[in-house]
């Protein structure tokens, strides 16, 4: 089965670029089409109702492009409304949740950590989650202020540091032998947080397994494309400076009011 239509994706901003990068190194010939909402960044504040009708504005535009397949690369969107938008919409959505399940499982401490959003600590979805591993003890640490640095650009300030270490410090204490990164834009964070976590902590995040389903879904039921050349577009609503900035300058970023 073939289709050439494009792959959306959607984030509050630029965090779901990580899954982005994901994606396009597993399916390099695939086309994509990325909305930054960064203007309502960070939806990990906002009420469950607000983050819905964000995710259904932002579904709309991805299918006035045609796309084939709708990636929801923000982790409170997904918890918060992806079963609202499979209801909706007859398109296949692939979410992106804390991958608890291969730190609970591989964990020899029996404690993990996650640092995540209000919005996805908070959803029904991640508890019904959590409630999977009751033997497992969950340090759980909002991120507090940590979205907003990296969409002002301010990813390696001294703020952001600070921040890393007062989260996770505890979570050091507490003798947890895996972070989940429950945020899209955490990913961006590694290089500091390798820097301030013990070596024997390994660190998750959701790119690789989200890549992984995207590829079984096309496979299975959307098609891949036939074309050789793949064409990429990103669109946001706010400064596209810090867009560019973390795509390298690699590739045209369109400013839109949505």
């Amino acid at each position: 089965m073939t289709n050439n239509y494009p792959i959306g994706l959607f984030d509050s901003g630029i965090g779901g670029t990580s899954i982005w990068n994901a994606i396009h190194h597993l399916l390099p010939n695939e086309s994509t089409i990325y909305l930054a909402d960064s203007k309502n960044a960070p939806y990990g504040q906002k009420t469950k109702a607000e983050i819905i009708a964000l995710s259904y504005k932002n579904v709309e535009i991805l299918l006035e492009q045609k796309c084939k397949l709708i990636v929801v690369a923000c982790n409170t969107a997904t918890t918060n409304a992806i079963k609202e938008l499979r209801e909706i919409y007859n398109v296949p959505f692939i979410g992106i949740e804390p991958a608890i399940k291969p730190a609970a499982l591989n964990s020899k401490t029996q404690t993990i950590g996650i640092l995540a959003t209000k919005g996805t600590l908070n959803s029904a979805l991640f508890n019904q989650t959590l409630d999977k591993y009751p033997t497992i003890k969950i340090v759980e640490q909002v991120g507090h202020g940590l979205v907003q640095l990296i969409e002002n650009g301010a990813i390696n300030s001294p703020e952001m540091n600070h921040l890393l270490h007062t989260y996770l410090q505890p979570m050091i204490d507490a003798n947890i032998d895996y972070l989940v990164l429950g945020c899209s834009h955490y990913p961006y964070l590694i290089p500091q947080i390798r820097a301030i976590l013990p070596p024997s902590i390994q660190i998750i995040d959701s790119g690789e397994a989200v890549a992984r389903q995207t590829q079984f879904v096309l496979e299975s039921n959307v098609g891949f494309t036939d074309a050789k050349i793949s064409q990429h577009t990103f669109i946001t609503n706010s400064d596209p400076k810090v867009l560019k900035d973390v795509l390298k300058n690699e590739y045209e970023v369109v400013e839109r009011d949505f």
